[in-house]
């Protein structure tokens, strides 16, 4: 890349970097948020809950706007609403004796800004880069994605070292020079901008997924399954770091970071070695996914600290091999003017996987070890398992 191109692109990768700290950020912060106001494991993670669940609901329409008006006018206005709920969160919690239900609502306002900014700039990348170069660049999208998660659990530890809440008021000050970033600094690709009513987009929506329903949908799940495991083994492990290990403060922001930095080392490798062998990517994907199966299948056999996080860095690799293929599926199953709402839907199904991760995990583990992490493998095997019979990479796309 020539450096102004590379100074772009590198403002485009902080969205991923700065959106994955909306829930990660939060993970190491979620015992300090029960003792002070006074949860359960189920109601922390509701936390996660009510951020992923408005993003993965304004995702598809942020993907439709922007189809019809250009990425950058509606990425720039999420990432300020983004910005102003972590604000709200920081000033309730401040200001506030029992600031719980308020904190949820600014997590709300703070996650529909999230939604239509890491799939947007997908989608931007998508237009701007062709065949090899955009798994490449989605590459690097993801290993962004995948640093601010391996950097978020000891952000999030060290930033709560100043308070429980400090970590509320850091999305604002990190955001918005981003967001001025994003606006003044990356161009984006002239295209065709679709003028197409409602009705007449769905119809064509409709038409890709009747061509390319079993690719499509196969994708999404996938992609779904690889963050509801990451996301819940995360909180779990956040837990019993604290009451099991006797870890706090930054030296727990560190172990809990080992499992997301093999995940993002390895995202970055996948997209660089397997850019141009797409016969490749059905096997590494159900491989990625029958990986993840075994590790967390094996972890009620460890109660030692060492094989358990060994373990969990195997589930890191596991899931990052399989990220840049199904991400460039899916941006390049078809033409730029559908772009923005097919790679929005995709990240409506991993925002629900993030949702419904920590709080499914915080009530699975009242029935033991066994059961929760027996349902794991369970569910990475099946999601392999769809992935060998439906997933069969097209041919490159513009």
């Amino acid at each position: 890349m020539k450096k102004k191109t590379a100074l772009q692109f590198a403002i485009l990768c902080g969205v991923p970097f700065v959106m994955v700290l909306g829930n990660s950020m939060l993970i190491p912060v979620f015992p300090q948020l029960k003792n002070v106001m006074n949860l359960s494991q189920f109601q922390v993670g509701l936390i996660v809950t009510f951020f992923s669940v408005p993003a993965g609901i304004i995702i598809p329409l942020a993907g439709f706007l922007s189809d019809r008006y250009g990425r950058k006018p509606i990425m720039v206005p999420a990432l300020f609403i983004y910005a102003l709920g972590g604000l709200l969160c920081g000033f309730a919690a401040v200001l506030l004796k029992k600031p719980y239900a308020f904190l949820l609502a600014g997590r709300v306002i703070q996650g529909a800004g999230a939604g239509g900014t890491y799939q947007l700039a997908m989608a931007l990348t998508g237009d701007t880069f062709q065949s090899d170069e955009r798994t490449k660049a989605l590459g690097l999208l993801e290993a962004s994605n995948g640093l601010g998660k391996v950097l978020s659990p000891i952000l999030g530890s060290l930033i709560a070292l100043i308070s429980w809440y400090a970590p509320f008021f850091a999305y604002g000050l990190l955001t918005l020079p981003i967001a001025f970033g994003v606006w003044f600094l990356v161009p984006e690709a002239e295209g065709k901008l679709n003028n197409e009513s409602l009705g007449e987009y769905w119809d064509k929506i409709k038409e890709v997924f009747e061509k390319k329903s079993k690719l499509l949908l196969s994708s999404y799940f996938v992609g779904m399954v690889a963050l509801f495991l990451l996301f819940g083994v995360l909180s779990y492990v956040s837990d019993i770091l604290e009451s099991t290990y006797d870890l706090f403060g930054l030296k727990k922001g560190f172990v809990l970071a080992i499992p997301v930095f093999s995940m993002a080392a390895t995202s970055y490798l996948s997209g660089l070695l397997l850019c141009d062998k797409q016969k490749f990517w059905k096997p590494i994907i159900a491989s990625g996914m029958f990986g993840s199966a075994v590790s967390l299948g094996l972890l009620p056999l460890f109660s030692n600290l060492v094989p358990y996080m060994a373990l969990l860095f195997v589930t890191g690799i596991s899931i990052g091999v399989l990220l840049p293929p199904i991400n460039s599926l899916i941006t390049g199953a078809t033409s730029t003017d559908r772009r923005g709402i097919i790679t929005c839907l995709y990240g409506t199904v991993r925002f629900l996987g993030v949702a419904i991760g920590p709080p499914t995990f915080g009530l699975a583990i009242k029935h033991g070890q066994w059961f929760m992490f027996g349902g794991c493998a369970v569910i990475a095997t099946l999601a392999a398992i769809i992935a060998l019979v439906f997933i069969t990479p097209p041919k490159a796309t513009e």
